[in-house]
């Protein structure tokens, strides 16, 4: 995975994530969105509308005085801990 930053603000971080798809994708916003200083978590995944764009780009806008990047590096802490709990969950199934 490659992450490069096109955007970045106080408040707003947009970033290109290579090599990932809407599985993923669809994880990490979904656990951006579960943060109270989180506003808006969306990606863009349609190269035909953003001038031949074929990687995810990740928007995060967040409340003022919150970092995005911040915001960013607990929601993949969450995503690895619920991967984590999941993985132990299905083995202890087995």
């Amino acid at each position: 995975m490659e992450l490069r930053v096109t955007e970045s603000s106080e408040n707003e971080l947009s970033i290109e994530i290579t090599g990932e798809d809407h599985t993923f994708m669809n994880v990490l916003k979904g656990t951006l969105l579960e943060h109270d200083d989180v506003s808006a978590a969306t990606y863009d995944v349609n190269p035909e509308q953003s001038g031949g764009q074929t990687e995810p780009i990740l928007t995060i806008k967040t409340e003022a005085g919150v970092d995005p990047l911040e915001a960013l590096e607990e929601a993949a802490v969450d995503v690895r801990e619920k991967a984590t709990s999941f993985r132990d969950a299905f083995e202890a199934a087995a």
